[in-house]
């Protein structure tokens, strides 16, 4: 059951939403493929911590169909390289905004050690177990004192309610603990911006009215729609809430200094 509701939230999705946006125009795709995994706010505020800059190389770690990333690329000239899993997912993301894919797991990325200028991890954590083999490998790709922009769902308190499957919600607490030991420095942290501009929301409905209309009596859809509800529950409740956070990577045997904000 975990597998296949992940394939069908993450790769099954992925595919029909770049079929969609194919149809309703290439305005819709940022905005699509951003859908469940941040705001236009968000994704500003990780930007301007990570003082993303033209020609740095970004590294999204488990990217999706990509919308982030081109995003980033459209906005501040970075040159994204794309780690994920998933082929539907990489092949989106390759036919939406022609971004190199490297099909991959997070806990083994094939590129050089310090070779990228920054990285981001956009919802994924709460998806592995294995978070700090994810960490660790991103640490070890970064360069010394780049930044790495984590979008993460976090646990409040004890899951009362159904967890979407295949999820692992580590509490604030225990993500620190984990950048800490993975060699991050934790500069600073928020709750996320809310809300979207109109125009970004509508046209990342318009794709998803697509694709209900299309694949709504498809059991990968039925999937991946129940996954949605579980989340909608949790985050109603109060037992889960979003978190940004920006954190550098420390040199090797650099003692760790915390100066961390929080707001």
């Amino acid at each position: 059951m975990t597998a296949l509701a992940m394939v069908a939230e993450f790769d099954d999705v992925a595919g029909w939403t770049a079929d969609a946006v194919e149809q309703l125009g290439r305005r819709h795709a940022i905005p699509a493929t951003c859908r469940g995994s941040a705001s236009p706010a968000a994704l500003a505020w990780l930007a301007e911590a990570c003082e993303l800059a033209p020609g740095m190389r970004l590294l999204d770690v488990g990217a999706g169909a990509g919308g982030p990333a081109a995003w980033a690329a459209e906005r501040f000239g970075v040159q994204p390289i794309l780690v994920e899993p998933m082929p539907a997912a990489g092949r989106a993301a390759s036919r939406l905004f022609g971004l190199p894919v490297l099909a991959a797991d997070g806990r083994r990325i094939p590129l050089r050690t310090g070779s990228v200028d920054a990285a981001w991890c956009l919802g994924v954590l709460c998806t592995v177990r294995d978070k700090a083999a994810v960490l660790g490998e991103i640490h070890r790709v970064l360069r010394p004192g780049a930044s790495l922009g984590l979008l993460v769902v976090v646990a409040r308190g004890p899951q009362l309610l159904p967890v979407p499957e295949g999820n692992h919600f580590p509490t604030r607490r225990e993500l620190l603990s984990l950048l800490a030991g993975a060699g991050f420095e934790v500069v600073e942290q928020i709750d996320p911006p809310t809300g979207a501009p109109l125009s970004w929301s509508r046209r990342a409905e318009q794709v998803a009215a697509v694709v209900a209309t299309r694949h709504r009596a498809d059991p990968a859809y039925a999937l991946a729609a129940h996954q949605g509800e579980r989340f909608t529950r949790l985050f109603a409740s109060g037992q889960i809430a979003v978190r940004l956070i920006h954190a550098v990577s420390r040199p090797a045997g650099h003692p760790f200094k915390p100066r961390m904000e929080e707001r």
